[in-house]
């Protein structure tokens, strides 16, 4: 079992369904508010890696939806910038287990990770059943109209 930190976006319900999984898996939480952490931009570019800029960010994020902020034409410095700037903007959870931190909930990848299987019989189906959404995107979708900004998406 791992010391997870998770930095989520409060009322996010797949954030919610990513640390239901995580716990059942046995691992210990460490929460925290991703919009109200002081962010640089050397600590963020360490959830990175070298996933291409297009994919560190939130694509259901009010700029990105209106056209003001477009991923596939900003270079990593603009990226790290308006991250920091405006944390919305971030793909959702940023997770740290150790030294190693990673952006997005991509079940595999956390699996082969950290482990995904859970603990006892009582909390397999719990697992299975958040196993059978999509966790790595906004639950309602890319048209839904409500507010991603400070408490929006608790839906």
């Amino acid at each position: 079992m791992a010391r997870v930190i998770f930095y989520e976006k409060p009322g996010c319900q797949n954030n919610t369904k990513q640390k239901t999984l995580l716990a059942a898996a046995g691992h210990e939480l460490e929460t925290y508010n991703l919009l109200k952490e002081a962010w640089t931009v050397e600590r963020l570019r360490l959830f990175f890696s070298n996933l291409p800029v297009v994919e560190w960010f939130n694509r259901t994020a009010p700029r990105i939806k209106s056209g003001e902020v477009v991923p596939e034409q900003i270079n990593e410095e603009t990226a790290l910038s308006e991250m920091v700037n405006d944390p919305v903007l971030i793909r959702r959870p940023l997770i740290q287990v150790g030294d190693r931190r990673e952006v997005g909930f991509d079940v595999e990848k956390v699996d082969a990770w950290i482990g995904l299987k859970p603990v006892d019989e009582s909390l397999r189906a719990v697992s299975e059943n958040l196993l059978q959404h999509d966790l790595q995107n906004c639950s309602h979708g890319n048209d839904h109209q409500h507010n991603h900004g400070k408490g929006g998406c608790k839906h």
